[in-house]
This record gives C-alpha cells, sequence and structure tokens, in this order.
C-alpha cells in the first residue's frame, strides 16, 4: 500500500514498454491495452478510498527524504483525477478497437496512449515542480506521435504548430522553474510554499506567478494563449481528439490551480485580478466561437476553451466555495468533452464529414446515437439534475459571496450559449430531412456507441450522485484552501 501513488503511472509506463516489442500484432495490443487500463481504473480507485480513510499518501523515491528527494504526493484532488484520466483512456481505447484504422493501430498507437497516460497522470501526481516538468515532456512527446499518426496533410500542417508552441512553452517552463528556485532554493512543491511564506519578496514572486500563469496559460488554452489549440485539435483522429479534448488542457489548469493554490497565494490582489479577468476573456472567446461554426468537431473544441474559463474563473474568486465548484466542475467536463467527441465521431463516421451541412435526419436510423448526444448536450450546459449544474452553481454562488457579479453573470449567460452551440449540432445533425449515407453501418455504429453511452452514464451518475460525491470533493479542496495540510503530510512536520 505505501506505493500506492506510483501504480497508476507504473502501470501504463510497463505496458507500454511491452507493446513496443510487437507492434504489429493488433489483437495483443488491444487485449493488453484494455486490462492495463482497467488495472490502471482500480488502482485509482483503491488510492482515493486509501486517501478517504488515511489521508495524503507520500512516495519518497529512492529512499530520500521530502525535500531532499524526488516525492510523489496524492491528495484527494490528484487521486480524482487520476481516477477520471484512467476512466476516460479505458473507454477511448476501446471505441478505437472499432474506430481506428489497423494502419493506426500498427503504427505504436497503443503504445503512445500508455506514454500519454504515463505523462497526464505523472504530472498529476508529482510533488516536485521539476518533475511535472518532465511528466508534461512524455505526455507532450506522446502527444506528437498520436497528432501526426495517419499522416494526413492537415495533420503534417498542423503538428508543426502545435510541436513549435510546445517547445517554446516547455523552455519557458524551465526558466520558470529555474527562477523559482534562484529564489527559494528548492523544487519541493511543499517545500517551496514553506520558503515562499517565509521570504519577503511579494515583487519577484508576483513576476514569478505570472510567469507560470503564461506557461501553464500556454498549455491549457487560456486567452490570449489558445490561438493554436482549434487548429491541432481538429487534425488527428476522433479517438486521439477525445484524448486531447479531455486530458491535455486539464493538465495545463491542474497546474495552475496547484501552483496558485500552494505557492501563490499570499498576494492575491494582483495576480488572481489578472486570472480572472483571462478566464473571462477566455469564456467569450470560447462561446464567439461555438456559435460561429458550423463544424461539429469545432463547435465542441470551442467548448474545451469555455469550460478552461469557467474552472479558472472559480480559481481566481479563491473562495472555497469557488474552489470546490472549479473541482467539481473540472471532472465533469473530463468526462462530457470525452463522450461529446466520441458521439461526434460516431456523426462523422455515419456522414463522411464533420460539417453540420452534410448532415441531417440521423436520428431516424440512429436514435441512441442521437438521444444519447442530447442527454449529454444538457449535461455540457449544465442543466439540472446533471453533472455541469452543481459546479457551476458553486462557482457562481462562490463569485457573489466575494461581492463579483459580471463573472457569475458571464457563466450563467454562457451556459445558455453553450446549450444552444450543441442543439445546433442536435437540431442539424440528427433531425430533418433524412440523407443516405455511405459511411458506417448500423451495426459498426453501435458498437462504437456502447463505450460512448458507458462514459455518458458514468457523467449522469457524477451529476445524480453529487451528494455522494461531495464529501470526496471537499477533501480534494481543503488543502488548496489551507496549504499547511498539504506541506505537513509531505515535509511530516
Amino acid at each position: 500500500m505505501i506505493n500506492l501513488p506510483l501504480l497508476p503511472i507504473l502501470i501504463p509506463f510497463i505496458t507500454a514498454a511491452v507493446l513496443m516489442f510487437f507492434p504489429k500484432r493488433i489483437k495483443a495490443q488491444r487485449t493488453i491495452s484494455i486490462i492495463s487500463s482497467l488495472g490502471a481504473v482500480i488502482a485509482s480507485f483503491v488510492l482515493i478510498f486509501t486517501i478517504r480513510q488515511n489521508g495524503i499518501q507520500t512516495v519518497n523515491l529512492g529512499g530520500w527524504d521530502a525535500p531532499f528527494g524526488i516525492t510523489l504526493v496524492s491528495d484527494m484532488l490528484s487521486a480524482l483525477l487520476v481516477a477520471a484520466t484512467s476512466i476516460i483512456t479505458l473507454f477511448v481505447i476501446w471505441f478505437s478497437f472499432y474506430y481506428m484504422d489497423e494502419g493506426h493501430e500498427r503504427h505504436y498507437y497503443y503504445v503512445a496512449v500508455q506514454f500519454l497516460l504515463v505523462g497526464v497522470n505523472g504530472a498529476f501526481t508529482t510533488g516536485d515542480i521539476f518533475n511535472m516538468f518532465v511528466f508534461f515532456e512524455v505526455m507532450l512527446i506522446s502527444s506528437y506521435v498520436l497528432i501526426v499518426l495517419g499522416g494526413k496533410k492537415e495533420q503534417l500542417r498542423e503538428s508543426f504548430k502545435y510541436v513549435l508552441i510546445n517547445v517554446i512553452s516547455s523552455a519557458l517552463f524551465v526558466i520558470a522553474v529555474a527562477y523559482l528556485y534562484s529564489i527559494v532554493g528548492t523544487l519541493n512543491m511543499a517545500h517551496v510554499s514553506e520558503r515562499i511564506a517565509e521570504i519577503n519578496q511579494p515583487g519577484i514572486l508576483t513576476v514569478i506567478a505570472i510567469f507560470f500563469l503564461l506557461v501553464f496559460g500556454l498549455k491549457g488554452g487560456i486567452f490570449p494563449l489558445y490561438f493554436w489549440l482549434p487548429g491541432s485539435y481538429k487534425a488527428p483522429p476522433i479517438p486521439i481528439l477525445a484524448l486531447f479534448g479531455a486530458l491535455l488542457t486539464k493538465v495545463g489548469i491542474y497546474a495552475i490551480i496547484r501552483t496558485y493554490t500552494l505557492f501563490f497565494y499570499h498576494d492575491t490582489g494582483y495576480t488572481h485580478m489578472i486570472l480572472g479577468v483571462l478566464s473571462m476573456l477566455t469564456i467569450v472567446v470560447g462561446v464567439i466561437g461555438a456559435l460561429a461554426y458550423r463544424d461539429v468537431k469545432e463547435i465542441i473544441i470551442y467548448n474545451i476553451i469555455i469550460a478552461v474559463g469557467v474552472i479558472l474563473y472559480g480559481v481566481s474568486v479563491m473562495t472555497p466555495e469557488a474552489i470546490e465548484g472549479s473541482i467539481f466542475y473540472l471532472l465533469h467536463d473530463m468526462i462530457i468533452k470525452a463522450a461529446l467527441f466520441m458521439l461526434a465521431g460516431i456523426m462523422i463516421a455515419i456522414v463522411g464529414s464533420s460539417h453540420l451541412k452534410d448532415m441531417g435526419g440521423l436520428i431516424k436510423e440512429y436514435p441512441w446515437v442521437g438521444w444519447t448526444f442530447f442527454i449529454a448536450a444538457l449535461s455540457l450546459a449544465g442543466i439540472p439534475p446533471f453533472s455541469g449544474f452543481v459546479g457551476k452553481l458553486l462557482i457562481v454562488q462562490g463569485g457573489f459571496r466575494a461581492e463579483e457579479y459580471i463573472g457569475p453573470g458571464l457563466i450563467l449567460l454562457s451556459s445558455l450559449l453553450v446549450l444552444y452551440s450543441v442543439m445546433k449540432i442536435f437540431t442539424n445533425g440528427f433531425w430533418g430531412t433524412p440523407k443516405e449515407y455511405h459511411g458506417l453501418k448500423a451495426s459498426m455504429a453501435f458498437k462504437l456507441w456502447i463505450p460512448t453511452a458507458a462514459v455518458v452514464v458514468i457523467a449522469i451518475a457524477y451529476g445524480v450522485g453529487a451528494e455522494a460525491v461531495r464529501p470526496f470533493i471537499t477533501q480534494a479542496v481543503e488543502p488548496l484552501v489551507n496549504p499547511a495540510i498539504y506541506i505537513e503530510a509531505v515535509l511530516k512536520e
């Protein structure tokens, strides 16, 4: 049990290493990938209930105690995010069995997905700011492989932009870490927090806080640093897009949440005001994009940007209620975005196009897809009793308690516009005059629908069972509101 935080990282790492030896044996790749992902899900749930009973779990690698060695830290926030990541990966891999071309699968698809899982889970679990950079790089290198899988012209064009932006972002990350280390003399995140509290240099720490916001904002897709995201995410096949949309921006968001609640909470007037303004602008830009486009993939991609703004607005407010809402909404958004991209993938596979002008009348032959999309759309928009409602309600209440009105008003208005944007897909794609489609047949569409429907059911259960989930969310928020809990657990003070 002592090494439990290591398991959700170690399982996909060993799997990826094993899968590299026989890339052409597709059935073996699929079987090992699905079993491994199921193992990661089970390990993450065991971790969650261990933290619930015994508090924050830590592992000091190599036997060196914190802050001198490399430490993995699983508090409830990181454990919940690891669980959500593992669940999404499991169902996307299942979806991939029927969606991905065998040519893609032979080119190390499952290996890259497992390494992506290593990077994402590692970034959520590390207790060391430099090792967060290392896990970011593992995640990004895997995503470089995935974004070019298939070698289409659009993918190659967008991959250049994607790689260039992330290389620049990674360089800035190293500079920001070096700058922070020069001030506090440590890389252990709990120790960084302790040292920042001891030194009285608010000016230089504010500069470093903005530097980190620039780095993580670029990875998370915050305004005005989101410019690379729509084109890059649209390029790869749908299962890869589902993983990117559900997971990659969330790692950037998590990094902002962790650093802004653990490091930069002493002087919030300037840094958190900037975060709040940028998050509201992110919502506005996302809404404009979601309403302007008539391509199914682009509409949902711009809804990713809206969600980034909503989550980070809650973080900027910094009241316990708003942060709780952000965590609740972050988990909801990971699950529902994966479901929506998978549903969009079924529609695109049937029609042979992602543009709404080529769609219509799908409800006649594929009613189960249509009504599942309808439920997912309601959940995304935050219609009660679905999961999007609880998170937004807590963020709005937190904003009002902090006597802020523009942000909460914008979030409420964006909910209506989000609903309109996804209902545009529902009404244009599933209603109207049925067309003759030569894509996916009903039997194969049904096979794709089963893992997709399972993700939607998880999203529904998360919303309807909000009372059961809330104690876990509350426990996740405690170290964010009171960093002393995190520091004590890591440094054993």
